[in-house]
């Protein structure tokens, strides 16, 4: 059984705290659709800090991803490098921070976060929406696939025909 690790944000932020697992790929039920297959597993890193006045998450996560082309539907080996710092403010000033902003990141800095939910979060945001090989480089699986017959020809047989 894999246990569900829960932070107090601010407190966590206020002290310094830094947090590292693990955790299966299998165990993010919300990308399944994304993924080929959910072998391997990710790192993570959350880290609390306090920049100025502010208290932030920093959150690392590493590791690979098999996701699908969309160009030749075959599977890509997506590496997975990213951090993100995510702004912990009240659910007062979540509801007033505009959406458009690009800024910083914010999120509600409650007593029980979800770290795992946070991954997973932090995973699908930062995937690319569509993802495709290299130019170039796609190699669809083209067996049992009938080649398209030119418009002229399936013209010229539907003439033969009347």
């Amino acid at each position: 059984m894999f246990a569900q690790p829960l932070i107090d944000g601010m407190d966590f932020a206020r002290n310094g705290r830094e947090l590292v697992g693990e955790i299966p790929i299998k165990l993010l039920s919300r990308l399944g659709d994304l993924l080929t297959k959910s072998d391997g597993s990710l790192t993570y890193i959350v880290r609390g800090l306090q920049i100025n006045d502010r208290y932030m998450l920093e959150v690392a996560l590493s590791g690979v991803c098999y996701l699908r082309c969309h160009r030749c539907l075959g599977e890509i080996e997506y590496p997975v490098d990213m951090t993100a710092r995510l702004q912990l403010v009240s659910a007062e000033q979540l509801d007033e921070i505009d959406a458009d902003d690009d800024e910083v990141e914010c999120i509600e800095a409650s007593s029980k976060i979800d770290v795992l939910a946070l991954v997973e979060d932090e995973l699908l945001l930062g995937l690319p929406f569509a993802p495709k090989h290299p130019e170039g480089t796609c190699s669809p699986d083209i067996e049992g696939l009938q080649q398209p017959a030119s418009a002229f020809s399936v013209l010229a047989n539907l003439k033969k025909k009347h």
